[in-house]
């Protein structure tokens, strides 16, 4: 092999790393955001809709999913086990809306299903679900055995 052809092995290899570097350690397939803000389609991004945030104390798990334009009619929140599945469909504009006077649509509409695995036990039959605003937060209780005991340690 001549020292040209090493050169330029080493140089493709350079700029596979640069484009890891900018894509993630996973390259394309870790790609999330900005990108799961696309959702609606079909494959990976569909996945990632609403948006969520999740925290917990004591007691409970916290879950904020941000869908606006949701409608509320079609909402649904299940837990089996431990999987959390929020779905639902964001409407179309209205069919009376003539395609000529719409300048700008970025807001997708369609089904959506999100699915999340919650880490301790859950008592299904004390979840709370309530859409307000365009957010869906939804309270799940721990399990007893899931919640933290304060052990008293004996000092001799």
């Amino acid at each position: 092999m001549s020292l040209r052809s090493l050169d330029i092995l080493e140089e493709m290899a350079r700029m596979r790393r640069e484009i890891d570097g900018i894509l993630g350690e996973g390259g394309l397939s870790s790609w999330t955001f900005p990108f799961s803000r696309i959702s609606f389609l079909p494959g990976r991004a569909s996945q990632v809709y609403p948006l969520i945030n999740i925290s917990e104390d004591n007691n409970n798990f916290y879950v904020d999913a941000l869908a606006p334009g949701l409608d509320p009619e079609t909402l649904n929140v299940s837990v089996t086990g431990d999987q959390l599945v929020i779905s639902g469909e964001k409407r179309p504009l209205p069919k009376n809306i003539k395609s000529e006077y719409i300048h700008r649509s970025e807001r997708a509409a369609g089904q959506f299903t999100r699915s999340l695995s919650i880490s301790a036990g859950i008592e299904s039959d004390h979840v709370q679900a309530n859409y307000t605003n365009g957010v869906v937060k939804i309270v799940l209780p721990k399990v007893e055995a899931a919640k933290p005991k304060q052990i008293a340690v004996k000092v001799s």
